[in-house]
């Protein structure tokens, strides 16, 4: 697998529209009608102040080429939200890096599983090959759990 050239930070304010409009063309190349998601608007409120986080991953521009975003949960679970990659840049390395340091933070808070919900079947069919590769079980036809 070609590796393409990334870092990955904690989400900064700076980076704010080059992730919604990374975010808007990965939907847009899956046949999606474009929308954006809330929590992408606020991303302090509805990760960083939580003791939650988000991270995304930059080019060698310092362009957001992924990202993806964690919640702890109190019950000893943790979710993971809005893992995208840009379209271009599939299958290189990016998302496995983002899900590794996402269950990275879940594990060494203390979190013993980690859930993804899906999402629609023939939108991210992506997402239901690529989870099952890194070691997540499916619980039902839209959700998958991985023991950390």
């Amino acid at each position: 697998m070609k590796q393409a050239y990334h870092k990955i930070i904690p989400f900064k304010r700076q980076y704010r529209d080059d992730l919604i409009f990374m975010v808007l063309e990965a939907k847009n190349a899956l046949g999606r009608i474009p929308t954006i998601n809330s929590d992408l608007l606020d991303i302090d409120g509805c990760y960083f102040n939580k003791g939650d986080a988000f991270w995304i991953a930059l080019d060698e521009n310092d362009r957001v080429i992924g990202c993806v975003g964690c919640n702890l949960l109190p019950d000893g679970e943790a979710v993971l939200h809005r893992l995208y990659v840009k379209f271009s840049l599939k299958r290189q390395g990016i998302g496995s890096a983002l899900l590794e340091i996402a269950e990275d933070f879940a594990r060494e808070n203390g979190r013993k599983t980690i859930k993804v919900h899906l999402g629609d079947k023939t939108t991210y069919f992506e997402s239901r090959a690529f989870y099952p590769k890194h070691g997540y079980k499916f619980v039902d036809d839209d959700h998958v759990e991985k023991a950390l």
